[in-house]
């Protein structure tokens, strides 16, 4: 009689042999990177035009973090990123010079604008933000603070100082503690006025009757920056992805299709890695 172990162990082997084979030849996971960035980046739709052009030109998938400044710095120091993608220059300056990031490139830039109800029952419009604030305060003006210490929150923290009233923002003055679209939202729906990128209001649909109301203002200019989290902090870190995203990125490529995201034909965000 056939000895059933001598007979089935040459077929298992050979079975063993074909599913590591198989396996060995099979599509290859694409490789990733993790960002942290911010919401105005994200919801404005910009990453979600661009990214597929960078995985086009590298092949690495990029998966995006989007929070405020302040958190996306917080999550890259915790080595949770690979790269960040912010709008908050002085911090960003401060995380290279404390050894938390490689080196900051600047990336694009866009603009900080005042909405609020189209009747204006401040009487904020024109194209000076300090002068906006100082009479949001003086009216007790409703005003929503997106309040979590994200670049934007950061710029208006900065523009009520130079008003004056970083002390006393008046009774309407609240702090939502959310994302720009979010804070949008909020404002939309209680009649507010609230301080956003540019990029994110073009993208905004639910904008019920709030309109640009302050804008053109040279304090509003909105730089971003990139950075490649540092190794030496994160042996983990998968830096020379994160560098081949950074190079695209800054190259003539990376900025032509920065330049080419519209919206109605306006475009949002615009590239100055090369000044």
């Amino acid at each position: 009689m056939t000895n059933f172990k001598n007979f089935c162990a040459p077929a298992l082997i050979h079975k063993a042999l074909a599913a590591i084979i198989f396996v060995a030849s099979g599509p290859v996971l694409a490789q990733s990177i993790t960002m942290a960035s911010t919401t105005s980046t994200e919801q404005s739709g910009l990453f979600g035009y661009l990214m597929p052009e960078f995985k086009k030109a590298s092949g690495l998938d990029v998966k995006v973090v989007a929070l405020g400044t302040g958190q996306a710095l917080d999550m890259a120091r915790r080595g949770d990123a690979d790269v960040l993608f912010v709008h908050d220059q002085v911090a960003e300056e401060k995380f290279v010079a404390d050894g938390w990031g490689v080196k900051r490139y600047p990336v694009m830039y866009n603009d900080f604008i005042l909405i609020g109800p189209k009747n204006d029952p401040v009487g904020t419009k024109g194209k000076d933000i300090v002068q906006a604030l100082q009479k949001l305060s003086a009216a007790n003006g409703n005003f929503i603070s997106r309040g979590d210490k994200s670049g934007t929150h950061a710029a208006e923290l900065r523009y009520w100082k130079l008003a004056g009233a970083d002390a006393a923002k008046g009774s309407g003055y609240k702090e939502c503690g959310c994302g720009m679209g979010p804070a949008l939202n909020i404002a939309a729906s209680s009649g507010a006025y609230v301080l956003a990128d540019r990029g994110t209001w073009l993208n905004f649909k639910n904008r019920a009757d709030l309109a640009i109301l302050v804008e053109g203002d040279t304090k509003l200019f909105n730089q971003y920056g990139v950075m490649v989290v540092n190794p030496a902090k994160h042996p983990h870190v998968k830096a020379q992805d994160a560098q081949k995203f950074v190079d695209w990125v800054v190259s003539p490529v990376g900025q032509q299709a920065i330049a080419g995201y519209k919206i109605g034909g306006e475009q949002l965000f615009f590239p100055n890695a090369a000044q």
